[in-house]
C-alpha cells in the first residue's frame, strides 16, 4: 500500500485543501497516534485534524485517489452550512461554553478514551498471559503422552503390522 499512498502524496503535493501524510506511529508520532486512536497499521484518518474519522474503503491508488477526489468541507464551525440542524444546534452549544467548561470537559472525555484504552491493554495482557500459562499446559502435557511410551508403542504396532503383510 504504501507506494500508491506515497503516489497519491504526489498527486495532492501542490494542493491547498488536502494534506496526504503519513505519521510514524512507532516513533515521534506515537502520541498523535494515540491521541486519534490508531491500534493497527496501515490506519487511514481523513477529515478535520481535530476530529479525524476512520476510512474504510480500498486500498488501491485507484480506490484512494477517488475517495480523496470527493473529499471537501466537512460539517463544523467553519462550515455551519453544511451540518444539518442538529449538528448546528449541537455546535452552538458548545461555542456558547465558556473556554474553562470546554477544556474540562476536552480533559474529561481525553482522560475517559485513556482509561477506555489503558482497560483494554490490560484485558489483552491479561489475555496474552493464559494464552501463554495454557500453551505451555499443553506442550509438557503432550510431551507426557510422547514419553509415556507412544513412539515406541507405535513403532511396536507398524512392526508388527508389516511382519503380517509378509
Amino acid at each position: 500500500m504504501k507506494p500508491d499512498w506515497d503516489k497519491l502524496a504526489a498527486e495532492y503535493k501542490d494542493s491547498q485543501n488536502v494534506v496526504i501524510a503519513d505519521v510514524d506511529c512507532t516513533a515521534g508520532g506515537k502520541s498523535k497516534c494515540d491521541e486519534i486512536g490508531v491500534r493497527g497499521y496501515p490506519t487511514i484518518k481523513y477529515g478535520d485534524p481535530d476530529d479525524l474519522q476512520d476510512y474504510k474503503g480500498g486500498r488501491s491508488f485507484d480506490d484512494l485517489k477517488k475517495f480523496a477526489e470527493g473529499l471537501g468541507p466537512s460539517c463544523g464551525p467553519a462550515n455551519l452550512e453544511l451540518c444539518d440542524d442538529v449538528k448546528k444546534t449541537e455546535i452552538a452549544k458548545i461555542q456558547a461554553m465558556p473556554d474553562s467548561e470546554r477544556e474540562a470537559s476536552i480533559k474529561e472525555k481525553e482522560e475517559a478514551m485513556s482509561k477506555l484504552e489503558a482497560d483494554f491493554k490490560a484485558f489483552v495482557e491479561e489475555l496474552q498471559k493464559q494464552y501463554k500459562d495454557e500453551s505451555t499446559k499443553k506442550d509438557e502435557a503432550v510431551e507426557a503422552v510422547k514419553s509415556s511410551g507412544l513412539g515406541l508403542l507405535k513403532a511396536v504396532h507398524n512392526f508388527e503390522k508389516k511382519k503380517q503383510e509378509l
